[in-house]
């Protein structure tokens, strides 16, 4: 079959047509972003609805006393956030980690008309930061699910800092693997190397089974597996 130009964005608008409905409240969030002065920058609606299909996967087993907890890195407008939070366990929580403080709090705007506000908590600070800190504060096997969308040449490094707070069973979701302004074929590219480093390493890891979904810009799908070994 040939694959073409013209073929693969018919299905990228099917795709968005069929599983990409959203609310009033989202519908028009990025245009109030905008509007904002902040960049037009938001996952698709039929990643969305993935990134809450996949929260409501990372709950904690029954047995667990402990809260479900996810952790964003890049919070921008809130969009991404408020599906995440759509898909929480009752009691848990979003931990949303956004550097511009203007972002911020015009996120916390939205998640709060959103009717989520009570389940997230946008912390300020660089990405980076923030997960080694919170690797200090909760410890290992501490979190459900990792969202990252923030600084694409600091994947590897965000990976190797929140490795041990993924708990067994709990699932690694990146956005943009496949490109963002640019793509997976433009090699040399600075955001293009790092990315390629970042998705073979963990196609590698010996402890993640691991699929690359591609939706929009490519969403990267890991599950920490529960016992030593790994079937392919």
């Amino acid at each position: 079959m040939d694959f073409t130009h013209e073929r693969f964005e018919y299905t990228r608008r099917y795709v968005r047509e069929v599983f990409g409905a959203e609310d009033e409240q989202l519908a028009h969030l990025m245009e109030r972003a905008v509007a904002a002065g902040l960049p037009d920058i938001a996952v698709s609606p039929d990643v969305g609805h993935l990134l809450q299909l996949l929260v409501a996967m990372s709950r904690p087993p029954s047995s667990s006393a402990r809260a479900q907890r996810v952790v964003e890195l890049g919070t921008l407008a809130g969009y991404s956030t408020i599906w995440l939070a759509r898909g929480l366990a009752p009691g848990g929580q979003v931990v949303s980690v956004e550097i511009e403080e203007t972002h911020a709090r015009f996120a916390e705007r939205e998640i709060a008309a959103a009717g989520v506000g009570d389940r997230v908590v946008v912390r300020r600070g660089a990405a980076l930061d923030e997960l080694r800190r919170m690797q200090a504060e909760l410890g290992d096997d501490s979190v459900d699910l990792f969202f990252f969308d923030a600084v694409k040449q600091q994947y590897q490094a965000y990976w190797d800092a929140a490795r041990t707070m993924l708990r067994p069973g709990g699932l690694l979701v990146a956005d943009n693997v496949l490109g963002a302004g640019w793509w997976i074929d433009e090699v040399g590219e600075p955001n293009r190397e790092a990315i390629d480093v970042f998705n073979r390493a963990v196609a590698a890891d010996a402890e993640l089974d691991v699929a690359c979904v591609p939706l929009r810009e490519g969403v990267l799908v890991a599950r920490k597996r529960e016992a030593a070994g790994r079937s392919r």
